[in-house]
């Protein structure tokens, strides 16, 4: 009777595991799933490739004073915070959050806020773009 009910149990604990990997299967292809229609819908937005913006945000410098999600070292505190950019109102406190006005603030920020700390780097607007796809698809 222990043989029986040894061999039951371990069934059972080869079902569990077998379903708790099916789960987190399941879960981590759907957050693919929605990451991947994130960045689509980013890179409709703004004209823009999220992948060719970890290499621009550290060319110039974006990570010295910002915290940017998925970039290693990106963890400034001069700037605020790019995480959850696409929930934010506004861009820096004067602009509305729109693709134009995110390319428009990265490529020229004192046109909007003589004050700013934010410097002009002479980034192009396609890179920009990019900056600004990876930012709405995060």
């Amino acid at each position: 009777m222990s043989d029986l009910l040894a061999s039951a149990l371990g069934r059972a604990a080869l079902t569990t595991v077998a379903l708790v990997a099916a789960s987190a299967a399941f879960v981590t292809a759907n957050v693919a799933r929605e990451h991947h229609a994130q960045a689509a819908v980013a890179r409709t937005m703004t004209g823009g490739d999220p992948d060719r913006a970890p290499a621009i945000f550290r060319r110039y410098g974006c990570s010295g004073c910002h915290m940017i999600p998925g970039i290693p070292g990106a963890d400034g505190q001069v700037g605020a915070p790019l995480t959850d950019f696409s929930k934010r109102v506004y861009i820096a406190g004067v602009l509305e959050n729109r693709p134009d006005n995110l390319v428009a603030w990265i490529v020229s920020p004192h046109s909007f806020s003589a004050q700013t700390a934010m410097p002009e780097t002479g980034i192009s607007k396609q890179e920009a773009r990019d900056l600004a796809a990876y930012l709405y698809a995060r």
